[in-house]
């Protein structure tokens, strides 16, 4: 056996969306490991979207159907991480919506 190919870990990544005037809690929009992670993370990136990385999280979003809203045990995480987020967009001077 060449190398150790199968010991990495894939990439997982997942995407959320949250309209605090239509939503009850952020959704889903986006979810997937290898190249759909890689595609997800490459379209946020040229979207200029902030990106946090969270090993732990993702695989709990992952479990998720897309659209499905996150369920109450990860509201904590992903508020924490909403926050963050908004600071480093304030900081970029953008505007959350």
């Amino acid at each position: 056996m060449h190398g150790c190919d199968f010991m990495k870990k894939k990439k997982l990544a997942a995407a959320l969306k949250y309209d605090i005037n239509k939503d009850n809690a952020p959704k889903v929009i986006a979810k997937g490991k290898g190249l759909v992670a890689e595609n997800i993370i490459k379209t946020a990136k040229e979207n200029n979207i902030t990106i946090y990385e969270d090993d732990q999280l993702a695989k709990k979003l992952q479990t998720l159907q897309i659209q499905e809203e996150i369920p109450v045990e990860l509201y904590e995480a992903v508020a924490n991480i909403l926050a963050f987020i908004s600071k480093i967009d304030t900081k970029k001077g953008e505007r959350i919506e």
